[in-house]
């Protein structure tokens, strides 16, 4: 048997599944970890901490796995996309890396945006702001104020690109990953030769660019030995995570969207050729589809918010599920299932770590609204729930605005495990949702782009056909439209009321 293996290199966690090239699950690990804050506004982590994450869920892998690893015949990583890691010629990183989170480049984005202004960065990047976020306003950064490391850069790395040169020894990336580094022509697929120039970096300090699903080589005798892999599994390019979730979901034509909800919720609508919203909040991003674009609305902190009230909140818990998060999220959904649609008034704005779409305010702060004496912890849980389920809303009525129908809500990540988080948004939204067999729909999409590279597919379609599988329908109770219908209002207008104050 041939056995693909899809990496999801997410925020807070790393995940890995094995899959046969029928789409069933063979073996699947979780490995967490926690981010770093060494001052306000930055986000780091050591890069050899992504690596032993890496290394950590192939271990749990083949704790689980009893085959051969020679027929393991190929991976691909779906990633988060921003994550700056700067390496020396040798590949050994200079500093910690700056994750995506980080918004310490809030004046050097202000300088990009001066400088080319937003309608040019639109046009070439897709990209409708400028914002601390982006590696370029990152890069940036490190030249102004950390010059001597600066100088000292060898290569600037997204997360993917550096796992795959722990494995290739090889610099290589793919356009819908890059999509967001403010350095990439979405239009043409190469680097953005005026804006390198402008933050001071040549082509030769970036990654080679190749298109998603392509080979790029066995494993090298070192990765082998570390990662107890076969030297003969071959690493395929792969895919931003949204990109790759919304392959995991089937969404490889142009019928309907996917929602991903992760540490972030991203909106995925697929389109033939690049679309830019008149209204500018939109981004367009390069895809790993052959010859498509998809539009992204998506917000900071999502599936974030939830973990971070899981461990924050209850800890007396979570020391007696310690090894079953899963476990300790049923809990959180029994106990928010208990509470009325509308959490009796308890509104959060989510904006733990600044807003994106549509609001596009990095300076966007968490906000519980509307507690009483009779306000429990169920009642935030569910709250936080339903904010994710508003900010669905709002991004699929900016979508719809621009003309794309949309009847059908694909969901996936790690929030479509929830029946009733998938039911609040159904009911939210006052569309159908619809889940998918396999969750973890990013590590498929990733598994669904190694087989494709190596022909076990003819396409993405074919591929989508035999590897996914529906698993639920969940159909909007008309009865809860009013209440969440004033609920909604009372969220766009609590943002609208602090947005001064952030």
């Amino acid at each position: 048997m041939d056995y693909l293996l899809g990496i999801d290199a997410g925020t807070t966690a790393f995940k890995a599944v094995l899959f046969d090239i029928y789409g069933e699950e063979i073996a699947v690990a979780t490995y967490e970890y926690n981010l770093e804050y060494p001052f306000h506004e930055g986000v780091e982590l050591d890069p050899e901490k992504y690596w032993e994450a890496f290394k950590s869920v192939i271990r749990i892998i083949f704790s689980k796995y009893k085959g051969n690893t020679k027929e393991i015949k190929a991976l691909a990583i779906a990633s988060q996309a921003e994550t700056l890691i700067s390496v020396d010629p040798r590949g050994k990183p200079l500093r910690k890396a700056i994750v995506w989170l980080d918004n310490r480049a809030g004046s050097e984005a202000e300088q990009i945006k001066s400088a080319f202004g937003r309608d040019i960065v639109f046009k070439i990047s897709g990209q409708p702001d400028i914002v601390p976020t982006w590696p370029a306003a990152k890069i940036l950064w490190m030249r102004k104020n950390e010059p001597e490391l600066f100088n000292k850069v060898s290569r600037f790395l997204l997360l993917e690109d550096y796992l795959v040169f722990r494995l290739t020894n090889k610099y290589v990336s793919e356009g819908s990953l890059l999509s967001s580094t403010l350095m990439f022509d979405i239009n043409t697929g190469q680097w953005w030769q005026d804006m390198l120039k402008f933050i001071g970096i040549s082509a030769g300090q970036l990654p080679e660019i190749t298109k998603s699903g392509q080979i790029i080589s066995e494993i090298t005798d070192k990765a082998a030995n570390e990662t107890g892999m076969c030297k003969t599994t071959i690493v395929v390019s792969g895919a931003f995570d949204h990109a790759a979730s919304a392959i995991g979901s089937g969404n490889t034509g142009f019928k309907f969207m996917t929602e991903s909800t992760g540490s972030t919720l991203a909106i995925c609508a697929n389109v033939p050729e690049p679309v830019y919203d008149p209204m500018r909040i939109i981004p367009c991003h390069y895809h790993a589809i052959p010859d498509a674009y998809f539009l992204l609305p998506w917000c900071q902190t999502a599936g974030m918010v939830y973990k971070w009230f899981r461990d924050e909140f209850y800890n007396e818990i979570k020391s007696g599920v310690k090894s079953n998060p899963e476990a300790l999220y049923k809990l959180m959904d029994d106990s928010a299932a208990a509470i009325s649609p509308g959490s009796d008034g308890l509104l959060l704005l989510p904006h733990l770590a600044g807003a994106f779409t549509p609001e596009s305010n990095p300076n966007a702060r968490g906000v519980f609204f509307g507690i009483s004496l009779q306000t429990g912890k169920a009642h935030f849980t569910r709250a936080i729930l339903e904010a994710i389920a508003f900010m669905l809303r709002r991004n699929i009525s900016l979508l719809e605005g621009m003309g794309h129908e949309v009847n059908e809500i694909r969901s996936n990540g790690g929030g479509s495990k929830s029946d009733l988080w998938n039911q609040i948004k159904a009911d939210v939204c006052q569309k159908p949702v619809v889940t998918v067999k396999v969750t973890e729909t990013a590590s498929l999409g990733a598994a669904m782009l190694a087989g494709y590279a190596l022909n076990f597919f003819s396409n993405l379609d074919e591929a989508s056909e035999k590897m996914i599988r529906l698993n639920k329908r969940y159909i909007p109770e008309k009865l809860n439209d009013a209440v969440y219908s004033k609920a909604y209002d009372r969220y766009i207008n609590l943002y609208n009321l602090l947005e001064p104050m952030f």
